[in-house]
Parts: structure tokens; C-alpha cells; sequence
């Protein structure tokens, strides 16, 4: 039969001498290397004492900025929706009342917002789709929990604190 690339390559099938067939070099291979990694640094950290810094490009929790003036800078354009791959955001949008001014920057604003942490990969693709620079992943770590509804963060957990009010109080 004709070879069809010359990437094959012929292996010798020589009967093992007595060395090999003991295996002693193997063995004596496979300690030295036991050996050396007990002697290395141990990169295992105590972690409630002490926290390994993060990569300086990890995604972790979500939020939802506020501007200078402390209006939500969500106009519930559904771009964050329409570029996760998880379909993990979902939003509904409404209209500014008169009066609301101070608490939303434009017309439109999300009345409702959920993340489902669950079905979210922490992709980034939200923080990059959105015009306004109202959503942002944090470098907090996802808490675990036990229900699956308090993995559906909604717009009063994403939310930042209002500035405003605090200095208010």
C-alpha cells in the first residue's frame, strides 16, 4: 500500500533487555521526580488569613454604575441582553415619569433588570456592549448559596448605592 504522507514513522519493536524489563529505570526515574517536587515551594495559600491577588483581568460580580449626580445611567437599551451568549440578562423597559428627573438620566430606564449568575459565564460581553458605562464586573468573587432564586440578582442588588442619599443622612 502506497503512503499517503510521510508523517508515519516506524517503530522499533526490539525485545527489552533485562534493565528494562525490571523496570529500575523507570523507577528510579519516577522518584527523582517525587523527590524533587517535595522539596519545591508549596504554592498552596491559608485562605481565610491570607488572600491570593487576582489576575488583573478577572471578571467577578456584576453592578450597575450610577453617574456624578447619582441618576442611573441604565437606558435599558438591551444591548447587555442581546450580547451575552448565556442569555443570562433580562430587562424590561419604561418610560420616565415627570418628577423622576434626578433619579434617571434619559426618557427610557430599566424598570426591571435580573442577572441569573447561574447561567452566567463572565464573559465580559455586557460590560463592553453597553454605551452608557452602566454595567461593570467587579473583582468580588459570586457567594455561595444554597437556593437558586438568590442567584437572580435584581437591579436593587446591582444597583450601586445612591451617593446622594448617604450624604444626605
Amino acid at each position: 500500500m502506497e503512503k499517503l504522507t510521510n508523517k508515519s514513522v516506524q517503530i522499533n519493536r526490539s525485545p527489552l533487555n533485562f534493565m528494562e524489563r525490571a523496570y529500575l529505570p523507570a523507577l528510579a526515574k519516577g522518584l527523582s521526580i517525587t523527590l524533587g517536587h517535595v522539596f519545591k515551594k508549596t504554592t498552596t495559600v491559608s485562605y481565610p488569613e491570607v488572600k491570593r491577588p487576582f489576575s488583573p483581568v478577572f471578571r467577578g460580580l456584576h453592578i450597575l454604575n450610577r453617574d456624578e449626580n447619582g441618576a442611573e445611567r441604565c437606558t435599558a437599551c438591551g444591548l447587555c441582553a442581546l450580547a451575552c451568549p448565556a442569555e443570562a440578562i433580562t430587562m424590561e423597559a419604561a418610560e420616565r415619569k415627570p418628577g423622576e428627573e434626578h433619579l434617571y438620566r434619559e426618557e427610557k430606564y430599566a424598570a426591571k433588570y435580573e442577572i441569573n449568575m447561574l447561567r452566567c459565564i463572565f464573559c465580559g460581553y455586557c460590560e463592553e456592549a453597553c454605551p452608557k458605562d452602566a454595567v461593570y464586573l467587579t473583582e468580588t468573587v459570586m457567594p455561595a448559596n444554597y437556593s437558586r432564586e438568590s442567584f437572580i440578582y435584581k437591579k436593587d442588588d446591582l444597583l450601586i448605592p445612591d451617593p446622594n442619599k448617604k450624604a444626605s443622612k
